[in-house]
Order: C-alpha cells, then structure tokens, then sequence
C-alpha cells in the first residue's frame, strides 16, 4: 500500500548562485544561467515541489531572473505553450539564505527541515533512505543545490542534514545541477 501523499512533506528546492565554490575551491558567486532556470522549474512541476527557489544576492542579476520569468509567464505572446508558464510560475527568488529559510517557514508556517547536496563525501551524510522518511514526516523539506562547483562549507553547516552524493559507474561525479535535481526528486518522490 502506498503512502497518502498528503501526509508527506512538502519539498522546496533552491539553487545558490553565492557562496559558492569554483574550480579551485574558492568562494565566489556563479551567474544565472537559462538552463538552470527552466529546467529545474519543469523538474519541479513534474516532481510536485511546493516552490523553486533561486537564490542570488547581485541585483542585475536578480532584474535579469525577473525579465525572464516575466516574459513567460505575463506575455500574450505565449498561448502556445501555457506549460512552461506553470512550470515557471513555481520560481520565487530572493537574495541570501537567511531570507530563504525565513520565506518559506513564513509560507509552511514551520521552519523546513534543511539538507543540502554535494558531489563530495562528508562526514554524518544521511541516505536517500533517509530522505525519503523525512519526506513521509509532515515537516517540510527543504533541498539546497549549488551552482558551479557546488555549495561553501558556510551554506552545509547551516543544514540539517547533508545527502550523501551520487554515484555512478565510475569516479566521475560533477553532474550538471539540473540532472543531480532529477535523479534526487526522482529518488525522493517515487515509491
């Protein structure tokens, strides 16, 4: 018997643009990027996510995100494809962390339960077992990613919980951020 997904918890996903790695493991803050922006967000309608949650504390940036959604989600130029407005409609942004966590207990009226992802090993990293019985708790979930090179140890210790990362069938395992969304939503969410 499967379980009443209304007992499960609500997920939020975010992706952070700052603080962030790059490739030398330094903190910098990443670009936005229109990949990122609708994928995920169709991502999050097909897998039932409360919000998609961008992250980014730069201005031009933040206009940049605004004039995209905007555009698709507002012009009478786009009847022919209402899906992608849905999709884009679950976006929220906003510019740091603290502002995030405190939006959405202000939306769940509880503050989520935090768990952030890595391509790195970690200590005390919970399973995707363990994922899916916070999911069945009635708390809502709130799943972190990063861009670039992945999240500043800054954005992990805030979490309550870090995911063990993905493996493959090798050591390879610097995934684009829209296919480590799908396969941790899939892995969450299916029974």
């Amino acid at each position: 018997m499967g379980v009443n997904p209304k007992a499960m918890a609500s997920i939020h996903i975010a992706l952070i643009h700052h603080p962030v790695l790059n490739k030398a493991g330094e903190q910098i803050c990443s670009s936005l990027t229109n990949l990122d922006i609708h994928d995920i967000a169709r991502l999050a309608l097909f897998y039932g996510v409360a919000n998609y949650w961008i992250v980014h504390p730069q201005p031009e940036q933040q206009k940049l995100l605004t004039t995209i959604l905007d555009f698709w989600t507002t012009s009478k130029d786009l009847p022919y494809n209402p899906s992608r407005s849905e999709a884009l409609g679950l976006i929220k942004h906003t510019h740091n962390f603290d502002s995030l966590i405190d939006n959405i207990t202000t939306q769940e009226a509880t503050r989520p339960t935090i768990i952030t992802t890595t391509a790195r090993t970690m200590p005390k990293q919970i399973s995707f077992h363990d994922l899916k019985a916070l999911h069945q708790s009635p708390r809502p979930l709130l799943l972190v990613f990063g861009t670039a090179y992945g999240l500043d140890d800054e954005i992990h210790t805030r979490a309550d919980h870090i995911l063990a990362p993905l493996t493959g069938a090798g050591d390879y395992n610097h995934l684009s951020v829209r296919s480590a969304v799908a396969v941790i939503l899939d892995r969450v969410t299916s029974g």
